[in-house]
């Protein structure tokens, strides 16, 4: 038996898929965006680009600083192989860049910037949270337009298109005008499916996985208010969260005082407070230490010490 080719079914499921891709996408971009927005770098060298440099860390997990002998010190994606060192890092580095740039190096001449000490990327984590966000917010759509029509339409196969043509312009808003002649409304039957209402606790839900893609990012939640915290409550959240912060800074810091040395450089790397007033409450409680805060940025500790 062939199927019957439905020009409306294959519009209605591209539309759908279409949407589907959309949010997930959009997702992902919104958490990668944070995501490669996490650190502040300063003094670095002018050909050295700090975007470039996060996102090289978000999608690969490492990237190579060296110095060129025209261009000077820069950051480029790297292939790395060849034995390890006692500290298993590796000592061969292809470093290659898309204009169709190559240079090996080794562990003499450059320095491997790592994105946490796992030395993995952050992508699958921030694709993961797009897919669980996509999820959610895709069955809040569904919920929702169940309540604008809570109801399964039966009907003869011979008046299957003629009711989804009708049902596509009630579900777009348009009035639904029949013809008068040759059609038998006894042929359709409409059943309440009774859809419950759950799209209240499912954004709950999904604002509880964004607030936790935000922690990932070592930023502070979302939902959390500031007048309801006492101060222990902060602190524990504060210890979460500088920990976290910590994951990725370290790393960093570490690659750092290599390159400075390596290189007489004086870079300089710190997470960025996306906090505002109560970011600030964060950082007091439990602090950051002194010395590892640049001399640009002293004035923002003694500001602290007032409040």
């Amino acid at each position: 038996m062939k199927t019957r080719f439905n020009p409306l079914t294959i519009r209605q499921k591209n539309k759908t898929y279409q949407l589907n891709f959309d949010t997930y996408v959009d997702y992902y971009n919104r958490l990668k965006e944070l995501a490669i927005n996490m650190f502040e770098w300063g003094n670095l060298p002018p050909n050295v680009d700090p975007r470039y440099l996060e996102l090289t860390l978000y999608e690969l997990g490492f990237a190579l600083f060296f110095e060129d002998e025209v261009l000077g010190p820069v950051v480029t994606e790297a292939m790395l192989g060849g034995k390890l060192d006692i500290y298993r890092i590796p000592t061969y580095r292809r470093a290659y860049a898309v204009n169709g740039y190559t240079k090996t190096l080794n562990p003499k001449n450059s320095v491997i910037i790592f994105n946490n000490y796992c030395h993995t990327p952050n992508v699958l984590t921030i694709s993961l949270y797009a897919k669980r966000l996509y999820d959610i917010q895709r069955t809040i759509d569904v919920n929702v337009l169940a309540q604008k029509t809570p109801v399964a339409i039966l009907t003869d196969e011979s008046d299957l298109l003629s009711v989804k043509n009708i049902y596509a312009k009630y579900d777009g808003n348009e009035p639904c005008i029949l013809p008068q002649k040759n059609y038998d409304l006894n042929k359709i039957t409409c059943v309440h499916t009774d859809a419950p209402y759950v799209s209240d606790k499912l954004y709950d839900l999904k604002q509880n996985v964004w607030n936790e893609a935000l922690q990932f990012c070592g930023i502070v939640p979302l939902s959390t208010k500031r007048e309801r915290l006492v101060t222990e409550e902060v602190t524990n959240n504060q210890a979460a969260l500088s920990a976290q912060r910590n994951v990725m800074l370290n790393s960093r810091q570490q690659a750092v005082e290599k390159i400075n040395k390596m290189f007489g450089l004086d870079i300089w790397v710190k997470f960025k407070n996306h906090g505002g007033e109560y970011g600030d409450l964060y950082d007091r409680i439990g602090g950051t230490d002194p010395a590892a805060i640049p001399v640009s940025y002293t004035h923002l500790r003694a500001h602290e010490t007032v409040l």
